[in-house]
């Protein structure tokens, strides 16, 4: 399997500058403090880690929050937000413009690393309380096709329980675990690309734009 690429946008220069130089066992292709600008440039680069909020004082007009997932999902790009945001809708409203895993800047390098692995390969990544969400789905039936063990697999990760944990307690091995949540990671991003946000936050209970405000 070729060695998977990252490109990165962030509005920060020390961290634009310094998180590969962190991860260095990852390829970093380049790295740019705006959306616009690597859509210039053009990367050849199979993720994009992408911070959320990317408009400043330098920068007013700077596409970010799902608007900036969606244009670099159409570009053909993987998207992995990489963020301090921590409100579970709105890390929701990314999986549901696109992205594949949601990243949070305090988890260790070694997690971070380990995160940004699984969205190049596809696994969906995404911080307990958005799991959660995603159990709500499904136990409301707007969610379908998750099979008994895909449920109980996402009601642990929506606890925060590690891979080895569920082992002890299913009585399964990690790899037939992570297999069981990278076939659900599929039937969510069928369901993300097939359902409107507006049926999403019916099926939550939400008002209409709650999901998508930022």
């Amino acid at each position: 399997m070729p060695t998977p690429r990252f490109a990165h946008v962030d509005d920060t220069t020390a961290l634009r500058a310094s998180l590969g130089l962190l991860l260095p066992d990852l390829d970093f292709v380049s790295a740019h403090p705006s959306v616009e600008d690597l859509l210039a440039h053009r990367p050849d680069a199979d993720v994009v880690i992408l911070d959320l909020h990317l408009a400043t004082a330098g920068q007013p007009e700077a596409t970010q929050g799902p608007t900036a997932i969606r244009l670099l999902v159409d570009a053909g790009y993987r998207v992995c937000v990489y963020t301090q945001e921590q409100r579970r809708f709105v890390l929701a409203a990314c999986l549901a413009a696109g992205a594949t895993g949601v990243v949070s800047k305090t988890d260790s390098l070694a997690a971070t690393e380990a995160a940004f692995r699984a969205v190049a390969a596809g696994e969906l990544v995404v911080p307990p309380a958005v799991a959660g969400l995603l159990e709500v789905l499904v136990r409301r039936g707007s969610l379908t096709l998750v099979s008994p063990r895909q449920r109980q697999v996402l009601a642990a990760r929506a606890r925060g329980l590690t891979y080895a944990e569920m082992s002890r307690t299913m009585f399964l091995a990690e790899s037939t675990l992570r297999g069981y949540w990278i076939e659900l990671s599929q039937t969510v991003e069928k369901y993300l690309k097939e359902t409107s946000p507006g049926d999403i936050e019916h099926a939550l209970g939400l008002g209409p734009g709650d999901l998508l405000a930022t």
